[in-house]
């Protein structure tokens, strides 16, 4: 059974503009993926592109402004979008973990590492405080924080804030949920330390058969540790696909755009895009979204694409795919 399943997601925010006027700004437009159990997928696009709304879309954590107004988001077998918030509350910290960009935001000032660790292992499962401790303690060696026994008794604002984004991560892994959901997860950790986390978040996967959903900028990261990789521009997917395939053959040119951005030491002999400002999402033009950027733009553009399948699991929303002959390339 597939882990979770996004159909059709549509996600957009109400604001009121200068004259009372109800504003909508449409920030995802139809996102669809899904993840197996035992997989990675990487969410990857510039900032702006969606990334981490999908990923609070799927948590049930957006702000009062926003609002899920089409699709599905199907977590196990069911739909969480049918679910009321006492439900998706039980699911969240325990059946769906949650690693987000700042720790500041996750913990509690006024609690020490160790009370917040057994807190969250206590309010999902039926363990002792001392048995709660003890695998405090080992989430916490865990995840690289020297002298775990020492970091149990401290305050959020005696950690550094490398020391603290690990303290999230253990929190969030600390319950096993069946679905991880790491959004720019090893933010201010230096390389040794990311590598390592992103080692750990790799092998629990696929011990335990869960799955995860990472949300970054780095497509180094997505490259080396996710199965599959899902490109985002504006609120849509415009490529989605297993990561080898993907990279070596991009068949969007916004997912050309993004590679060719990884300094590989070497020019590019790709044509430079033109620039441009991302669309308008209170006023969305018609047609492909990214045709103003685009290098290959054809009058065709100004029609709205499908999603065509290119083989190899691979999706793209394009009129006119790119990668024809580098698929021959990705597979010889």
């Amino acid at each position: 059974m597939t882990l979770l399943d996004v159909e059709n997601l549509h996600t957009h925010f109400y604001s009121r503009g200068a004259h009372n006027e109800v504003r909508v700004a449409k920030a995802l437009n139809g996102v669809s993926l899904h993840i197996e159990p035992g997989e990675i997928l990487g969410i990857v696009g510039e900032t702006g592109a969606g990334k981490s709304l999908t990923a609070a879309s799927v948590m049930g954590l957006l702000s009062h402004s926003a609002k899920i107004i089409e699709g599905s988001i199907c977590f196990d077998g069911q739909n969480l979008l049918e679910l009321n918030y006492q439900a998706l509350n039980k699911l969240r910290g325990k059946d769906i973990g949650l690693i987000v960009q700042s720790p500041i935001t996750s913990l509690d000032p006024l609690a020490t590492v160790g009370t917040q660790l057994v807190r969250v292992q206590r309010a999902h499962s039926d363990v002792s405080k001392k048995e709660a401790l003890v695998r405090a303690r080992e989430m916490l060696d865990l995840v690289g924080i020297p002298d775990p026994d020492a970091r149990m008794r401290a305050w959020p604002h005696e950690l550094s804030g490398g020391m603290a984004q690990r303290v999230v991560i253990a929190m969030a892994l600390i319950n096993a949920p069946k679905l991880l959901i790491a959004d720019e997860p090893t933010t201010g950790l230096d390389v040794t330390v990311q590598a390592q986390i992103l080692d750990l978040l790799r092998e629990m996967v696929l011990s335990r058969g869960q799955g995860a959903m990472l949300v970054t900028h780095d497509l180094g990261v997505v490259a080396h540790y996710c199965d599959r990789v899902a490109v985002m521009f504006s609120g849509v997917i415009v490529e989605q696909g297993p990561t080898e395939f993907v990279f070596a053959a991009p068949a969007h040119p916004y997912t050309q755009d993004l590679i060719d951005c990884v300094p590989d030491g070497e020019a590019s002999e790709r044509t430079v895009p033109r620039p441009s400002r991302p669309p308008d999402l209170y006023n969305l033009p018609s047609g492909c979204l990214f045709r103003e950027r685009c290098q290959y733009a054809l009058p065709a553009c100004a029609t709205a694409p499908h999603n065509n399948a290119l083989g190899h699991g691979r999706d793209v929303l394009c009129h006119f795919p790119l990668s024809s002959e580098a698929d021959a390339h990705a597979t010889g």
